[in-house]
């Protein structure tokens, strides 16, 4: 006769499997579990734009965050991470009732802003200034929509990590930073957790993330584990990012409740729902000072992954300089005009940093990415050009204009808070017999005439060229006479192969098609003496667009074909010698320009028509230098840095500067596209040179380890025509007497000129608006308050890595500013210009002051 089994159900054990009930309350882990605790930071890596266009990641903003509120709904502990401001945007604007809810999580403290920053940026190639304005409009929008800022920096997933960020960060109300790269296989870096030191002594408390920044959905343990086997264990307790990324995702529930499992079994440790800040306070509080102190200090960038982005695809580096060079010179005019253009410069800005986020501008996105960021750079120009045309024109209309039969008055516009000296090529009309120029007095300006960029029948359409001296950030008239000038020919001589003026002498070997000599007459100094190698660098590129695990570019390769070498312009302002070279289906020609007088650098024009697929051009400049050091220009900074042939980031321009033959000397290579650099050493045949990586062409958005399909079709980068400059400055082998940041922000951010008309005013034939002094601090902003339109904004980095006492005389604001920096400091003031005696030093997010000291006098 059968009975009834009493079946009865034991405790629950704690285990990685098995059935595991949510919310089981949290209980005494085991005595023999590690004493530490995890701090699981939830967060959602969303790449805006990457292997998707920037309308795909609109909408998955507003699903992750949607997300990250259910599982807030769902799991009392549960915290989440979030950084890229640009994706709260999109939701304040698509989804008010998400947005509503996260500043309802977000004052109560669940829901963290880190980071700061519109976006995450690559983090080597932006200006100093645009980093500047993540934080301005990122750290804004948090206290605006928010009532909070961050204070913990975090770009988790850039390629590596300029020297200057800590000063910026500083400077943006942040104390410390996460990132993921490089990583442990990749670079030095003395631990987890170190001090992160800028050129200018500012210092954050710098965590690498180990492992990854995001994870699978599922449970956490291999993502823990891999973390822990990267992780450096002296420190205890450490932070463990989770999370589904990339095109976002977020934290999921079996993600979650495997972090409750394993707290509970003590098998990691204690493990707690946790962020960023709350990590670095803990630590802050645990070490107490004497263990801050001693933890090691990084005084350098963070370096290196994914060499090749700094020179994959040209465009998008080309149009950032540009639109960054246009909204600067914007935000300047709209100040001196005294309109309050800030809802334009902001919709510009914001369309700049959006595409320096770290899968457009390195050039690893999808090929339709680049459209949209063609579009929207080019709405950032378009904007700039409105600003810009219309602060010049409210300028010119009051500026006295006698009339003066049979000329065509003329302005020309300097945006550079410093005196220039410089050629400007003018179009005119109704001139058959050509035209040459006179400033407001009458005296003749050295000129003359050069191709019109129109090529029609109308005889009297022209073009000319002539030497302009403007006041700093200001204007000044001129005349364009008709009829040629009587100018004297000068001492500028030129011919097939050689040109010369008071400063320098180049001469060129027509069968090379680069030059043989560079002689500097002020030292006597030829720079290249004994030097040797190619100037162009052809190779076959098998990498992928990233350029993983390359470590240096400067592989063997063939010489372009030197087919034409043409004297094409000589007179008495300038001289323009033109080589043109084949290679394969490709063509370049570089136009060599040197201006009369004292003109101490060679200007090279290059248009370049590249047909080649996986493959690169370097451009390389041998010098005959001994035991040089080579400098390289970043954000707000220098660095030296190895001779060694290293693929290396770097703003405008790189310097080698050693001796010959027991004379101090050095050549910089300044430019306006490009960001891929080397400096190499000798090797057979060749001497010391820097390497500009001209043109590369991977497929787009290939990722290795996949490989490509032989019989697949592709689309390769660089296909196609494009255009650069660079300049060519000897020197005495000082790189901070030639002037170099200065240089490359004239070459990027050329003077205006404009026709104007006969009229009265009350301005005077030239006026400046404020003047750096031309020293070693550069004016690097000027621009009006963001909150209050009457307040003007000056920012000055001091530029050579020395202390130095700065004078800014700002007539524009009735006073001149008398400030010390300290080497490379940044610093930024607000001028109130209905009180500017009661200038203050602001944060570079124009939120608070700093107490720093300075005079003010009336000018």
């Amino acid at each position: 006769m059968g009975g009834r089994v009493n079946r009865r159900t034991a405790p629950m054990s704690n285990a990685p499997s098995g059935s595991q009930p949510r919310d089981l309350p949290r209980a005494p882990r085991p005595a023999a579990s590690p004493a530490r605790t995890l701090h699981m930071i939830g967060n959602a890596h969303l790449d805006p734009v990457w292997l998707w266009p920037w309308q795909e990641g609109y909408q998955e903003a507003r699903a992750t965050f949607w997300s990250a509120i259910h599982r807030m709904e769902e799991y009392p502990d549960f915290v989440f991470t979030c950084d890229q401001v640009v994706l709260l945007s999109w939701v304040e604007e698509s989804d008010p009732e998400l947005f509503a809810r996260i500043q309802e999580r977000v004052a109560e403290g669940r829901w963290v802003m880190t980071g700061g920053w519109w976006v995450e940026p690559d983090c080597n190639m932006p200006s100093g200034e645009s980093f500047v304005r993540q934080g301005l409009y990122g750290q804004r929008y948090l206290k605006e929509k928010f009532g909070v800022t961050a204070s913990v920096g975090m770009n988790v997933d850039p390629f590596g990590h300029n020297a200057m960020l800590p000063a910026i960060l500083r400077g943006q109300g942040m104390d410390s930073y996460c990132f993921l790269r490089p990583g442990p296989h990749e670079s030095e870096l003395p631990g987890t957790m170190f001090w992160w030191e800028a050129p200018d002594g500012s210092r954050v408390l710098a965590y690498r993330i180990p492992f990854e920044y995001c994870s699978p959905p599922g449970e956490v343990a291999g993502q823990t584990e891999k973390a822990l086997g990267q992780l450096d264990r002296s420190l205890g307790d450490l932070m463990i990012f989770y999370g589904v990324g990339n095109h976002g995702g977020g934290p999921t529930r079996a993600n979650i409740e495997s972090i409750h499992r394993y707290d509970r079994m003590g098998t990691f440790g204690e493990l707690t729902m946790s962020s960023p800040r709350r990590y670095f306070d803990e630590m802050a509080k645990r070490l107490g000072e004497q263990g801050l102190a001693e933890l090691p200090v990084w005084r350098d960038d963070l370096q290196h992954h994914a060499a090749g982005c700094y020179s994959a695809h040209s465009g998008i580096k080309a149009w950032q300089r540009r639109a960054q060079a246009a909204v600067l010179s914007a935000e300047r005019w709209a100040a001196v005009a005294g309109h309050d253009a800030r809802a334009d410069l902001e919709r510009a800005w914001k369309q700049v940093l959006f595409n320096q986020f770290h899968d457009v501008l390195p050039g690893s996105a999808i090929e339709p990415a680049y459209d949209d960021a063609r579009d929207q750079l080019g709405e950032a120009v378009a904007i700039s050009k409105r600003v810009i045309a219309r602060a010049h024109n409210v300028i010119a209309r009051d500026i006295s204009v006698p009339e003066e039969s049979g000329t065509q008055p003329v302005v020309v516009f300097n945006p550079h808070p410093w005196p220039v000296t410089t050629r400007v090529e003018m179009q005119y009309g109704l001139a058959p017999n050509g035209v040459h120029v006179v400033d407001a007095d009458g005296a003749d300006v050295p000129c003359q005439r050069t191709q019109s960029v129109a090529t029609t029948d109308d005889r009297g359409r022209g073009a000319t060229v002539f030497q302009a001296e403007l006041p700093a950030l200001g204007y000044r008239l001129y005349r364009l006479r008709q009829g040629p000038g009587a100018h004297p020919a000068g001492t500028l001589l030129a011919s097939g192969s050689h040109l010369e003026n008071d400063v320098l002498r180049l001469e060129l070997d027509p069968v090379t098609g680069w030059l043989s000599s560079l002689v500097d007459k002020r030292t006597g100094v030829d720079l290249l003496a004994g030097a040797s190698g190619p100037h162009t660098q052809v190779c076959e590129d098998p990498t992928d667009t990233w350029g993983h695990r390359v470590v240096s570019y400067d592989w063997p390769g063939e010489e372009m074909a030197t087919t034409a070498v043409v004297l094409r312009e000589h007179g008495p302002l300038r001289a323009r010698l033109r080589v043109e070279r084949e290679w394969g289906r490709s063509t370049m020609a570089e136009e060599f320009i040197l201006g009369a007088g004292a003109d101490d650098a060679v200007e090279v024009r290059v248009e370049l028509d590249w047909r080649e697929r996986a493959h690169l051009m370097k451009l390389r400049f041998p010098v005959g230098l001994e035991s040089p050091v080579a400098t390289y220009e970043i954000p707000f900074a220098h660095l030296n840095r190895p001779i060694d042939g290293a693929e290396e980031p770097a703003q405008s321009w790189v310097d080698l500067s050693g001796a010959v033959r027991g004379a101090r000397a050095g050549l910089a290579v300044v430019n306006n596209a490009k960001h891929g650099y080397d400096v190499s050493p000798p090797s057979p045949g060749r001497s010391h040179s820097i390497g500009i990586t001209a043109v590369r062409s991977p497929v787009h958005s290939w990722h290795d380890p996949r490989l490509l399909d032989p019989d697949g079709y592709y689309s390769f980068q660089d296909q196609g025509t494009q255009r650069f400059s660079y300049l060519l400055v000897p020197h005495g082998g000082d790189w901070r007497a030639a002037g170099l940041t200065r240089r490359a922000a004239l070459l990027g951010s050329p003077v205006r000129a404009m026709l104007e008309s006969f009229h009265d005013g009350p301005l005077p034939s030239a006026r400046g608006y404020l003047d750096d002094g031309s020293g070693q601090v550069m004016v690097t902003a000027v621009k009006l308050h963001e909150d209050a339109p009457r307040d003007l904004v000056v920012r000055a980095v001091e530029s050579t890595g020395h202390p130095a006492v700065a004078t800014l005389n700002i007539p524009m604001a009735g006073i001149r500013l008398v400030a010390d920096f300290g080497p490379s400091e940044i610093r930024t003031f607000r001028i109130p210009l209905d009180d500017p005696l009661s200038a203050m030093e602001t944060d570079l997010v124009e939120l608070g002051v700093r107490k720093g000291a300075f005079t003010v006098e009336a000018w």
